[in-house]
């Protein structure tokens, strides 16, 4: 079993399963633990068959980051209305993408991936030279040397089994963090479970009463997966093969003619296309017929992938990697599953969104960078930093975009369209309105406008106090011209 994939030998009629698998090139760990005969289905996953599944197995990395990776693949769409959003979103997103030397995108992927994969991960925020179990001041955070680490199970064993008392206030909850002897603070810390715990049910992954691991549930149909990478492997090595039918000699069989056959099939070895190769009119060459092996292998491995997605609970298109029909714009049946699905998961990992946005804001948005506001903006110049920074936090919102997108000639005809209605609100109210209802309305219309920039790129700027005290200049109705008298004897007369 310790053997390098590769040196195991084929013997005819004897080879073993382990051989196989070794000659396809899976790792030894995996073979050991997927070759067992007591993984059945309903097998719990230890933390090491886990560990084994997310490096060796083929579906393991990929059912645990591909939910993530599509939660992910669009960018969140910031927005902070009545600030100075042109300063304010690119400070932000550049804060984002270095947080942690990595970018905050990544260590959330690393967060909840690790919960996937074993079914419990936790993150830790850290400063240097400051103790652990000490709130996290967001106040100052801007000028700490910040870390962050993504732990997994076996870092926090002993510290997240969770209390099974049903009359416990901590029942089924993490109160506490410790690795080692080291504990967090609770503001320093975000425990991310995949799936709620089940009363006195232990997860061996997790080494606590907590979630479970992706491949819990999966784990047999996981097994099947690879005996039909051995099939694949079986079908390649055999298909080459040509079976040489000839006449065979009496019962007494000299030297020399078994070096006659020798030649004969070194001659079939050897030619290819371009050469004569001559045959007894009795001798026939064929290959092996593999016609009826296509439908039971594919059944086989499409079966294998839908069990492992069902197993897991998400699309099998997520796993298959097949090109969805119309993709994920037109709406199809498996757009709109995959979007129901990422959406639910973009709704889990929103906690490590919260988290890591109060964080970015406070280093982004620091007092240092408040004072270039107030020298380029003069309405900031009286305003403290730590009323303009809630005012800024509070309007501050992060939206996903539709995993459904619709075409842009689409997305531009439903923004006219609502844009119209706007206007036509407005243009009906407004002679109904006193000049303070009038300039509400009007700023509403301005809201509604910027909420959306499909139309227009800029925000529209309206000063309702202003407007609420505008009159505008009374015009006075022109006199008609005096009519010429008409010459006598004319066509006007």
């Amino acid at each position: 079993m310790s053997g390098v994939a590769g040196n195991a030998n084929l013997v005819e009629g004897g080879t073993g399963f382990s051989e196989i698998v070794l000659q396809a090139g899976v790792g030894s760990n995996l073979l050991r633990l997927l070759t067992a005969e007591d993984i059945v289905p309903g097998k719990p996953a230890s933390y090491q068959l886990c560990k084994e599944l997310f490096i060796y197995h083929p579906l393991g990395a990929k059912m645990a980051e591909a939910p993530i990776n599509v939660a992910q693949s669009q960018e969140r769409e910031i927005t902070v209305p009545g600030g100075p959003e042109s300063r304010l979103i690119p400070a932000f997103k550049k804060e984002w993408k270095r947080t942690g030397k990595i970018g905050a995108d990544v260590i959330i992927h690393n967060l909840h991936r690790t919960a996937r994969i074993y079914g419990i991960a936790s993150l830790v925020v850290g400063s240097r030279g400051k103790a652990t179990g000490a709130p996290l001041d967001l106040t100052t955070i801007h000028d700490d040397d910040l870390y962050f680490n993504v732990l997994d199970p076996l870092n926090t064993a002993g510290s997240l089994v969770l209390n099974q008392d049903p009359n416990a206030p901590d029942y089924q909850k993490p109160m506490t963090l410790r690795v080692g002897s080291q504990e967090y603070h609770p503001s320093r810390r975000l425990i991310v479970m995949n799936e709620q715990p089940i009363y006195i049910e232990f997860t061996s992954s997790a080494f606590g009463f907590v979630g479970r691991s992706v491949y819990q549930r999966a784990l047999y149909p996981m097994k099947t997966f690879i005996q039909t990478m051995i099939t694949d492997q079986l079908v390649t090595q055999k298909v080459g093969l040509l079976v040489a039918k000839m006449k065979m000699p009496g019962p007494v069989i000299n030297n020399r003619i078994m070096n006659f056959f020798g030649i004969k099939r070194s001659a079939l070895k050897a030619g290819m296309t371009g050469n004569v190769l001559t045959v007894g009119h009795e001798d026939s060459i064929e290959s092996l017929n593999f016609q009826n092996l296509e439908g039971p292998a594919e059944f086989s491995r499409d079966n294998a992938l839908k069990n492992t997605a069902m197993g897991a609970g998400m699309p099998s298109k997520l796993l298959e990697q097949e090109e969805m029909i119309g993709g994920m714009a037109e709406g199809t049946e498996d757009a709109k599953q995959i979007a129901m699905f990422i959406n639910r998961m973009r709704v889990e990992m929103q906690p490590s969104y919260d988290l890591m946005d109060a964080i970015v804001r406070r280093r982004a948005w620091h007092p240092g960078f408040y004072k270039t506001i107030q020298a380029d903006i003069p309405e900031y110049k009286n305003v403290p930093y730590e009323t303009a920074f809630y005012q800024w936090e509070n309007a501050f919102t992060a939206t996903w975009p539709n995993l459904l997108q619709e075409p842009e000639s689409e997305k531009l005809e439903g923004e006219k369209i609502r844009f119209e209605a706007v206007v036509a609100l407005v243009e009906s109210l407004s002679p109904l309105l006193d000049p303070k209802n009038k300039a509400s309305v009007v700023a509403w219309a301005a809201d509604e406008i910027n909420s959306r920039r499909e139309l227009f790129s800029s925000a529209l700027q309206i000063d309702e106090d202003v407007l609420a005290k505008y009159v505008p200049p009374v015009q006075q109705a022109e006199k008609p011209e005096k009519e010429e008298e008409p010459v006598p004897f004319s066509s006007r007369t």
